[in-house]
């Protein structure tokens, strides 16, 4: 599976579409960090998010073709995570709000941000007192906080995730990281918070290709 890393998700999707069903296995794990990351900073707990993860990749696979490429896969593919993420709040009885092109090249909170998995900085005390400190935010801010700071999105995808302005967007980071900005050194990785470990990446990966071969 290591040669086709190169390929864009396009070139994937349209390889899946047409019969490669098992390459669907790199989406799956290119994406597993970014969903993880959604999941707990809607504060759910590590199993719940990895059972959202799977629907929200099989949810993804039954609706390929649908992608049309207007926006980029990883923007498409977090908001059927959020949306899932939501109608599971609402079973639950949580009160939430409704998550439904702007440029942006202001500088992230966290200096060193890498999203790559394999130069993840294993640091639970500090990912421990941000996860408390987002959950004690208002839902407003920690969301625009995680989509922009935590999952590397810019601030077109986040306004056009949360279906707000980029003036909102702008707003709404700068309060969070002055509520979080006691509690975070800028010296630490953005990987840090809400990590979704390599040893968890096989299993999601049978999981879900387990659930499309029955499809």
């Amino acid at each position: 599976m290591d040669s086709f890393e190169k390929f864009t998700e396009s070139e994937i999707i349209t390889r899946v579409l047409a019969g490669e069903k098992a390459l669907y296995e790199i989406i799956v794990r290119r994406f597993n960090p970014y969903l993880y990351k959604i999941g707990r900073s809607y504060n759910y707990k590590h199993e719940d998010t990895q059972d959202l993860m799977q629907e929200t990749f099989v949810d993804a696979y039954k609706n390929l073709s649908q992608f049309e490429g207007r926006s980029n896969f990883k923007t498409w593919i977090i908001r059927i995570m959020m949306n899932n993420c939501y109608r599971k709040s609402q079973k639950s009885s949580f009160k939430n709000e409704i998550i439904q092109d702007i440029k942006d090249n202001s500088t992230p909170m966290f200096a060193n941000s890498n999203n790559d998995t394999d130069k993840i900085i294993h640091n639970r005390e500090l990912a421990g007192i941000i996860e408390d400190a987002l959950c004690h935010i208002p839902l407003d801010y920690w969301m625009v906080f995680s989509l922009r700071e935590i999952s590397g999105l810019n601030i077109a995808e986040t306004a056009h995730l949360l279906n707000i302005s980029e003036a909102n967007v702008k707003v709404r980071l700068n309060r969070a990281k002055t509520m979080l900005r006691a509690a975070i050194e800028k010296t630490y990785a953005a990987n840090d918070l809400f990590e979704f470990n390599l040893i968890y990446c096989d299993a999601m990966v049978e999981g879900v290709m387990k659930r499309i071969n029955e499809i």
